[in-house]
């Protein structure tokens, strides 16, 4: 077993700590909101009362966090975590920043600690059941150094070398953003052509948008959208996806849309609700640009 600091109790972050501190390995938690480590404390983690505290000791640091901006600040504000750290410690960030940010964060850790990006594919109950897509950008000898630590928390990838995590990410986010506006936009025009939405769903499901389907049908049909994934992350994800688009010089026609749809979607109130609550955007459009 592993000594352990994770950083970030969100959504996301709190099953995953939970999974690692059931594994058996020794846990210290650190959150900017101190309340959310209590849970954790009470099954047995130690809580850090800043990032840097919480280097003390540990093989491997995780964070998990919502955007570049929060991982920097975790890291390198006052009392941040990669100052404290040292030579032969791991900093495993789980977060979905872009490999940008990955090649900054790198080039900024004290000579001697070891930078792997592991960000994740999944939401809060893939993260309960340990059932993540991982994908690991690392050396071959830091990969192995963690990949028992991450296969508690589901399915890990090694995708290639520093970085290359972060780049698969967005490439799989691309698809992800498409699929929910596809589904939004078939739904749509299914009720304009006055099919029975029941009977439109069951056929989907079938379809090459299956998966997206049987995993948002019970939103879809309560019209209720519990965040497991929040739409203002998947806002920001898609950002991502066309910002590196744009860097490389590539148009992604079906991304900008997709991020096109969600921005209309945060901006009618529900960045907090679940990403799939753009769906109610799509069908309830009435011929409104999407810019």
């Amino acid at each position: 077993m592993a000594t352990l600091a994770f950083l970030g109790l969100g959504l996301m972050g709190t099953p995953m700590a939970t999974r690692l501190l059931e594994a058996g390995h020794d846990l210290t938690v650190w959150n900017r909101t101190s309340e959310k480590t209590k849970p954790l404390v009470d099954r047995g983690a130690s809580a850090a009362a800043s990032p840097a505290e919480a280097a003390a000791g540990v093989d491997a640091a995780i964070t998990m966090v919502a955007n570049p901006q929060a991982l920097d600040q975790v890291l390198f504000a006052d009392d941040g975590l990669a100052a404290a750290l040292g030579s032969g410690q791991v900093l495993i960030d789980m977060s979905t920043v872009g490999p940008d940010a990955v090649r900054s964060v790198a080039a900024r850790l004290p000579h001697g600690v070891t930078m792997v990006d592991a960000p994740v594919r999944g939401s809060v109950p893939q993260a309960t059941q340990g059932q993540l897509a991982i994908y690991v950008g690392a050396t071959e000898a830091a990969f192995e150094r963690v990949q028992p630590i991450l296969a508690t928390l589901g399915t890990v990838h090694h995708v290639g070398g520093p970085g290359s995590g972060a780049a698969t990410k967005v490439v799989v986010n691309s698809t992800l953003g498409a699929a929910i506006a596809a589904l939004g936009e078939a739904l749509a025009l299914g009720d304009a052509l006055g099919l029975d939405r029941t009977t439109l769903l069951d056929v989907l499901a079938d379809s090459p948008i299956g998966t997206t389907v049987s995993g948002k049908r019970a939103d879809v049909e309560s019209g209720s959208y519990p965040p497991s994934f929040k739409l203002s992350l998947a806002l920001k994800d898609l950002h991502l996806v066309t910002e590196a688009a744009d860097r490389a010089g590539r148009r992604l026609g079906l991304a900008s849309a997709a991020q096109a749809w969600l921005e209309r979607a945060a901006r009618d109130g529900a960045g907090d609700l679940d990403y799939s609550a753009v769906i109610e955007t799509i069908v309830n459009d009435r011929g409104r640009s999407t810019t």
